[in-house]
């Protein structure tokens, strides 16, 4: 085959308004901004985003471009890498990562459309759909808006399980988690800190979780604090799982909290860890490790590598992104008896952005 080179990256970001306040335990915001990637070759555009600063945009057009003009199209392993290596003076994990996601997963939907195949089968399918979470619940609702949201997810969605947000004030948790237990019934309910406890106040809360069926504890510290992540995990009560690895930037911060015995379930975010090409490696991690893997957060660019990877067990479908979405993106999946399933009609990751839709929402 004849070299098939990059003819037009662009990246533009847009910034979406919430559609009530929306905080978790460390951090409130009132907006999220979507850097999309968007890459032409051989007559087809691959689509990639990631869910992050518009810094991430003069990055991708500048830095990460030219890596990107240097190969060829199916050359995504090497284009990543090189990638990575332009970044290393830039600083890899954060913005950098991010911005390298958005343009991996854009080439990946350009090379499974050049090949006419779903990307899902490209990558070699282990499923054909992937069961969600439902995940919201913020420290900004109300009790009855927690309970309305997470109720409408089992009963509307069917979803087997839901996740809420704790920790911006410990002494109302465990109030509010009752609340949720009361309104969902026997489904599985799961809480996330985003590191906001101290160790001691994190030990006691779990006890008192235990008690309202609590199976998930999601950042009880931060992430970076792998030894008291693992002191946690250790003490956890039988049939609660410690979930940590959502700010992953590369294979090297999954093998940290593998090695370190710091989670039962690892997370990685493909609009983080350096695209679907690092969320393959998170992936290899979790099975050399035997241990499950689950997707953060942008459920409609996690699915079709959801569907290609052994050890996942789920996606959240995160209330902000799932909405904005299926607001900006034409193939967007639906939820249908809590589980999301990729159109094998639509080559690549099934998904095109409305640019006129998206217009209001521009940055700069």
């Amino acid at each position: 085959m004849s070299a098939s080179r990059v003819t037009r990256v662009e990246a533009r970001a847009f910034t979406i308004p919430t559609d009530s306040p929306e905080a978790d335990g460390t951090i409130a915001w009132r907006s999220t901004t979507l850097v999309l990637c968007e890459i032409d070759a051989i007559g087809f555009t691959g689509v990639g985003y990631t869910y992050a600063h518009a810094g991430a945009v003069p990055l991708i057009s500048s830095v990460l471009a030219d890596a990107v003009h240097r190969y060829d199209i199916f050359d995504i392993a090497r284009i990543n890498l090189e990638m990575q290596r332009e970044v290393r003076n830039i600083g890899r994990p954060g913005l950098a990562a991010c911005a390298i996601s958005a343009v991996d997963a854009a080439l990946w939907d350009l090379k499974a459309k050049a090949l006419g195949l779903p990307l899902c089968v490209l990558l070699g399918m282990q499923r054909e759909s992937v069961p969600v979470y439902g995940s919201g619940g913020f420290t900004s609702y109300d009790i009855d808006t927690l309970r309305q949201q997470l109720r409408g997810w089992v009963e509307d969605d069917g979803c087997e399980w839901v996740k809420m947000k704790v920790g911006s004030r410990p002494h109302e948790d465990s109030t509010r988690v009752e609340a949720a237990r009361e309104a969902i019934g026997s489904a599985g309910l799961f809480v996330d800190a985003n590191g906001a406890y101290e160790v001691k106040e994190a030990q006691r809360l779990a006890q008192c979780f235990a008690t309202q069926g609590v199976q998930w504890f999601e950042e009880p510290v931060s992430s970076d604090d792998r030894r008291s992540l693992a002191a946690l995990r250790a003490a956890l009560p039988a049939g609660m799982a410690l979930a940590a690895g959502e700010y992953g930037y590369t294979a090297d911060d999954f093998r940290a909290l593998l090695e370190t015995h710091a989670v039962d379930v690892l997370q990685a975010d493909a609009t983080r860890c350096c695209g679907i090409s690092g969320f393959l490696q998170a992936d290899a991690l979790c099975d050399a490790w035997h241990t499950p893997l689950s997707a953060h957060c942008a459920p409609a660019l996690h699915l079709h590598v959801a569907c290609a990877t052994r050890r996942l067990i789920h996606i959240e479908w995160f209330h902000d992104h799932a909405r904005i979405e299926a607001m900006l993106f034409d193939g967007a999946p639906q939820l249908r008896g809590g589980r999301i399933t990729p159109d094998l009609a639509r080559p690549g990751n099934g998904l095109v952005f409305r640019h006129a839709d998206g217009q209001r929402f521009a940055v700069g």
